[in-house]
């Protein structure tokens, strides 16, 4: 799930600080680096890569290569969130699927491979983030199906407390989740200093 890196669309608490141009500029990068990791992974079968665009990403001059790109539906994160796992699922058997962000300067295939390895012996694979949200969300085939609610709905969202409630609500519904390695997401200015060393 990605933002179109537009000015003004995307980043607004960094471009407080680098200005709305600079702002999209590192959103397109972000996006970029995000893309070539999972289209590797596809290159080699071993997962299918789909893009949900916000922010008037979707127009056909604005889509790149062979991927597949679609618009968000309106809502919340959650609620969008919910919705792009249920439709990448409706047309499937039931299957293992990953939804990550694409503001992830660190993410490495090795990462994306864990969550993929982790899901064939877990219904639940979380990517941990240091602002306490988390960067990567793998539902097993007999979550995927479902995709419940109580994974997406009600949650703090844009606070420090997302990956503990979500662990904490997995727990009550007896399910132990896998947590991978911990990536800081830039989201503000401060994130970007260890990018840029």
């Amino acid at each position: 799930m990605s933002r179109w890196p537009g000015f003004g669309r995307c980043k607004k608490r960094l471009a407080v600080g680098i200005g709305s141009a600079a702002a999209a500029s590192i959103q397109a990068r972000l996006r970029a680096h995000t893309l070539a990791v999972a289209s590797a992974l596809e290159t080699e079968g071993l997962l299918d890569v789909h893009l949900a665009m916000s922010g008037g990403g979707t127009s056909p001059r604005r889509r790149r290569g062979p991927m597949r790109t679609h618009a968000q539906a309106e809502g919340r994160l959650g609620l969008r969130m919910r919705r792009e796992l249920l439709k990448a699922c409706r047309p499937m058997q039931p299957r293992s699927l990953l939804i990550i962000g694409t503001d992830l300067p660190n993410l490495h295939r090795r990462d994306l491979q864990r969550a993929i390895d982790a899901l064939a012996d877990s219904p639940l694979v979380i990517g941990p983030a240091m602002d306490g949200g988390y960067w990567l969300l793998g539902l097993g085939p007999a979550l995927s199906q479902t995709c419940p609610s109580w994974l997406f709905s009600g949650l703090p969202w844009g606070t420090e407390r997302v990956l503990q409630v979500t662990e904490a609500r997995a727990l009550e519904h007896g399910i132990t989740p896998v947590l991978l390695a911990c990536h800081n997401d830039i989201d503000q200015l401060d994130d970007l200093e260890p990018w840029l060393r």
